[in-house]
């Protein structure tokens, strides 16, 4: 029989995927006997049994009985008893950390009675209608429907009758009175009214939890992250704690080490006289952790001493979730906590240092995302000036943008491509919109620890919290500084999440240190040391090898120093533009095989300069050249504003000029319905003639000039669009010969590799017989994506990938990361095929997904030589191909 509730002394970390991050760390917690409040979760199991059926699991209710009986003994009180009630907590605690997206309910078992009797055990009659307010609030909203903004303006209307600046001010009768106000709302709203059985409370608010696995924003959340849909989340029912009796009591998040940099030491927001989620939602501002010591001294050394067991226990930073009750210390969550790509590489090198973590380990809590948001540039520093505001630094880069006031109107401009910084009091879960597309985001109230600066660093977003002096007002759509500027929407601003500060327009961009030291090997801090450590790591770890796609020497020169250890994928039609396009128009409106030959003839030392200046730039490494390869029509000018200009000249009764119409002839009669699948790649090479030999002897006479200067050129010639082995037969037959020829004439031997993109499904599909002329295969994974899945990507990533998205038919664009079970499957085959007929075939990839992290894991896996990506992802398929060759691939997640 399946079972659906555990005890949090019957459970331990490694149980996250039955009961959830939140319910598997309380039991590791309980474990280490710490003083966790007693509890109960709820399973996975029986969250996706109930999603699938839309009914409780046959014997939840039992189990979820039987455990709150055994809570109940424990305690000496019942749920919602009417003197000294026991109330609890009901909380969700999905595998990976999704903080704000889905529900949580608090003080579960108040009631019309218990309340009384809360108030006698507390001593405090506001601390128990401020307790029942909550629940009727929570409860109305996340498991009964109602609006929560109906909510906050009957408690906005009350403050304003209290003439009251927070809720604090509001005495139990004020808070009775809005609890009858919430239950009048809630039956308007619902035709129900607020339920008195605790029971039922209980078993209602588990339900809502287990729905709000599929609410929008945790939907919307999980794609951001790449969080599968069908893990489910688990269910925390716990003995409520107070922070709320007074000013002996209180809550706060604290980090073993700073989320934002990494440096060891307490860290964190505390609010005394508050419950958890006023810490995380920012509704008022709270004090740094280490005031606590001043607060509370023994409950600080108490936290302290518990957050130093966590870190040696966790190996790692620790996001710790605790309450005090009249000084009486609670630990309520604890899991590996979020940071910045800063702090996860410092962390991670200093825990090595530390000998707490092996150096495979370091590398392992690192990612090839972190290291490219480490590369992004900073503001400089002398052009700043001076700042509208400062706040906490809570997540940190620099990003400039247009100032907007709430999450549809980020979203709306974003889609025109307008980039923007959303300003808010702060942010709720319902904002997460608008914190997906805005560059950054800027609040006046909370913590660093607060739902944006939590999200926002997840994300690797730049974010400012608590700008206390910005006078922020969303209904019109601006912010005021002390000094009285009113910024607008739509102004724009700059936002330095380092230091946290906020200026008024576009703030210069600098090289950030870590792209200073892939540039110049400089370590000039603790994170650049640390990047530093984690490439040597990978690279002396992994596979696959690292290439660039490069068309220039100067690009060629930085994938060096970046790491490259070759070129994959070097584009030869790049070097036809700008002047040179004058010459390749002449060899298509060639009229004779004269005229076509003196065009080739005056390409080709071109050509062989620029090869030769980038064989140069990689001497000693390979550089892989791909033949001409876009359609010719590509390189004349626009067919609709060439006919326009004809046009209009025959209108106003004048000649047209002679070599517009000769070109829009050649336009009109190369013109093509879909010119990507026409007449381009290795066609072109069978029906141009000369066009390969042009290219070829190019290419020989530079690794000539190279060896001649003492060198060691190692050019490879691709043939690209193969979809049949005769066509590679032919072309290569016709690049021996051009070689041949160089090698006669020069008296230099000219050795190149010959081989083809694997970038149509019949290429991969025919792999073996093809590889009987192919000494290398390149995937040409951005066509073969093309062509697999029927898609042109210059129209459907706009017209409908959002809504793919959406629908779930993807968890991400196949165009970001590789397909594995359709382009990938492929990929496979290919492999499997060329081998068999070539063994020791050398492989790899120069399509975009080639600088993906997720993607260069794939290529791991399946067995490719090398991946092929832009010069500036470089560093960042090395670290992910060192990642790849680690026993457990992908390391610690800390999502």
């Amino acid at each position: 029989m399946v079972r659906y509730v555990y005890d949090f002394c019957e459970g331990r970390h490694d149980m996250a995927d039955l009961l959830g991050g939140k319910g598997a760390n309380l039991a590791e917690m309980t474990r280490l006997r710490l003083p966790v409040p007693p509890g109960f979760t709820v399973t996975t199991d029986a969250c996706r049994a109930f999603l699938g059926s839309g009914v409780e699991p046959e014997g939840m209710s039992d189990e979820v009985s039987r455990h709150l009986s055994a809570l109940e003994d424990s305690a000496g009180r019942r749920l919602g008893q009417q003197d000294d009630p026991l109330l609890v907590s009901v909380r969700s605690g999905a595998r990976f950390s999704m903080p704000g997206m889905m529900e949580t309910v608090l003080d579960i078992g108040l009631n019309d009675d218990s309340v009384v009797g809360l108030a006698e055990m507390s001593g405090s009659d506001r601390f128990a209608w401020d307790s029942y307010r909550r629940l009727v609030q929570m409860f109305g909203s996340t498991v009964m429907g109602v609006d929560a903004a109906r909510f906050e303006e009957a408690m906005t209307r009350l403050k304003e009758a209290c003439e009251a600046p927070d809720d604090l001010y509001l005495d139990a009768n004020d808070l009775a009175g809005l609890v009858e106000t919430y239950k009048q709302l809630i039956l308007d709203e619902t035709g129900q009214a607020f339920p008195q059985s605790p029971a039922e409370q209980l078993r209602l608010a588990i339900l809502a939890v287990f729905r709000s696995w599929n609410g929008e924003r945790a939907r919307l959340y999980r794609r951001r992250e790449h969080i599968p849909d069908d893990l489910g989340t688990a269910v925390t029912v716990q003995r409520m704690v107070y922070g709320n009796l007074g000013a002996d009591s209180g809550s706060g998040v604290a980090f073993t080490r700073d989320p934002a940099t990494g440096r060891p030491g307490p860290y964190g927001d505390y609010l005394a006289n508050a419950q958890g989620e006023d810490v995380v939602a920012g509704i008022r501002n709270t004090v740094p952790l280490t005031e606590l010591e001043h607060i509370d001294a023994r409950s600080y050394r108490q936290l302290r001493d518990h957050m130093a067991t966590l870190e040696r226990h966790y190996r790692d930073l620790c996001d710790i979730e605790f309450t005090i009750e009249r000084g009486t210390l609670w630990m309520l969550q604890t899991r590996v906590g979020k940071r910045t790509a800063e702090a996860a590489f410092a962390i991670a090198a200093e825990l090595a240092e530390e000998g707490q973590i092996t150096p495979e380990e370091a590398l392992a809590r690192v990612s090839g995302e972190g290291l490219a948001r480490l590369m992004f540039p900073r503001f400089d520093a002398d052009a700043t000036g001076e700042p509208l505001a400062h706040g906490l630094p809570a997540s940190p880069g620099a990003a400039v943008g247009v100032a907007v006031f709430d999450s549809a109107e980020a979203v709306r401009r974003a889609e025109t491509g307008e980039k923007v910084v959303l300003v808010r009091q702060e942010t709720t879960p319902d904002d997460l919109p608008g914190m997906i597309v805005a560059e950054a985001v800027l609040t006046n109230r909370g913590g660093k620890t607060s739902h944006a600066a939590v999200v926002a660093r997840g994300m690797g977003k730049v974010c400012v919290c608590g700008a206390e002096d910005l006078a922020v007002n969303t209904e019109a759509r601006c912010f005021a500084t002390p000094d009285g500027t009113v910024v607008q929407e739509g102004t724009v601003i700059s936002v330095d999440g380092s230091a946290g500060a906020v200026y008024a327009g576009a703030i210069a961009l600098v090289a950030s240190p870590a792209m200073r030291y892939l540039e110049t090997g400089e370590r000039t801090d603790g994170v650049t040391a640390a990047v530093a450590g984690a490439l040597e790591q990978a690279d002396s770890v992994r596979r696959l090898e690292v290439r660039a796609n490069a068309d220039t020497a100067e690009d060629a020169r930085r994938a060096r120093r970046f790491g490259a250890q070759g070129i994959g994928l070097c584009r030869t039609e790049h070097m036809f533009l700008g002047e040179r396009r004058k010459l390749v128009e002449e060899m298509i409106l060639a009229r004779t095989n004269a005229d076509r030959d003196r065009a080739l003839a005056a390409l080709l030392p071109l050509q062989r300069q620029d090869f030769t200046d980038i064989l140069a730039a990689m001497d000693g490494l390979p550089v892989t050249i791909r033949l001409l390869d876009p359609p010719l029509h590509e390189f004349l000018p626009d067919r609709t504003e060439l006919a326009v200009r004809v046009a209009a000249a025959q209108a106003r009764g004048e000649q047209p000029d002679p070599h517009e119409a000769e070109l829009l002839e050649a336009v009109n009669r190369m013109h093509e319905e879909n010119p990507m699948l026409g007449l381009r790649g290795v066609r072109l090479g069978l029906v141009v003639p000369g066009l390969v030999a042009m290219q070829v002897q190019a290419v020989a006479e530079a690794v000539v000039a190279r060896t001649r200067a003492g060198g060691a050129p190692q050019a490879e010639i691709m043939v690209p669009l193969v979809g049949a082995v005769e066509e590679l037969r032919i072309e290569r037959t016709e690049v021996a010969r051009a070689l041949a020829e160089v090698s006669e004439e020069s008296g230099v031997p000219v050795r190149c590799p010959v081989g083809t993109m694997i970038e149509l499904p019949r290429a991969a599909l025919t792999a073996g017989r093809i590889a009987e002329e192919a000494e290398f295969f390149s995937f040409g994974t951005n066509d073969l994506t093309q062509t697999t899945w029927g898609f042109s990507r210059d129209d459907v990533e706009a017209a409908f990938f959002s809504a793919y998205l959406d629908k779930g038919v993807f968890p991400v664009s196949p165009f970001e990361t590789i397909d594995p079970d359709g382009v990938g499957r492929l990929v496979r085959i290919a492999v499997d095929e060329g081998r068999a007929t070539r063994p020791g075939l050398k492989i790899g990839v120069c399509g975009e997904h080639g600088g993906d992290p997720d993607s260069v894991h794939f290529f791991h896996t399946v067995g490719l030589d090398y991946v092929s990506c832009s010069p500036f992802r470089v560093p960042v398929a090395r670290l992910e191909a060192g990642r790849a060759a680690l026993p457990s691939a992908k390391g610690s997640d800390s999502r």
